[in-house]
């Protein structure tokens, strides 16, 4: 299965439910986040930036989503964002990710983020792999930085700084 007759979009209120049911996919993973469960609509919401939330379908379906996540209330930081991204269990390592995140990116410098940044455990390759491939460095590694079911884990800090917004 390839990607193509995919289409990127923005992420709205009315695919709660295929994302919802995607995260909840990735956190049955144990390695895509710290979380246990899925927040309310409403507590997403106000936490991921409204300009920067994508969708992908394919034939009429979600796929994956991806949004930034502002790192700070403090105005010095409204360049900086975390990101979420993630893909539907049947259609992960066909090349969805690498779409999103690309154009997750164009997105975040048209509304002006400088740095993007990921947090991701040690175990989930894949996405280390393509944070990697779009140009994310490591900046360091968090040892034991949480417990998921009574298991510690280290947590690979990655940033891509944009080389049109910030640039001075």
């Amino acid at each position: 299965m390839g990607v193509q007759g995919i289409q990127i979009r923005k992420l709205t209120h009315l695919d709660w439910c295929c994302i919802s049911k995607i995260y909840e996919e990735g956190l049955d993973t144990g390695i895509a986040s710290f979380e246990t469960g899925v927040p309310s609509w409403e507590d997403w919401n106000q936490a991921h930036d409204a300009q920067c939330r994508l969708v992908v379908s394919l034939n009429n379906q979600v796929v994956a989503y991806a949004a930034l996540l502002p790192v700070s209330k403090r105005p010095q930081f409204n360049g900086v964002a975390e990101v979420r991204i993630y893909v539907a269990a049947g259609y992960r390592g066909i090349g969805v990710g690498s779409k999103l995140l690309k154009q997750l990116i164009r997105n975040s410098e048209v509304f002006g983020y400088w740095t993007l940044q990921v947090s991701i455990f040690k175990e989930n390759v894949s996405a280390l792999m393509l944070c990697k491939k779009m140009g994310f460095i490591e900046v360091g590694t968090r040892v034991k930085l949480a417990k998921r079911n009574d298991k510690w884990y280290d947590v690979e800090m990655l940033e891509r700084r944009s080389v049109v917004v910030g640039v001075d």
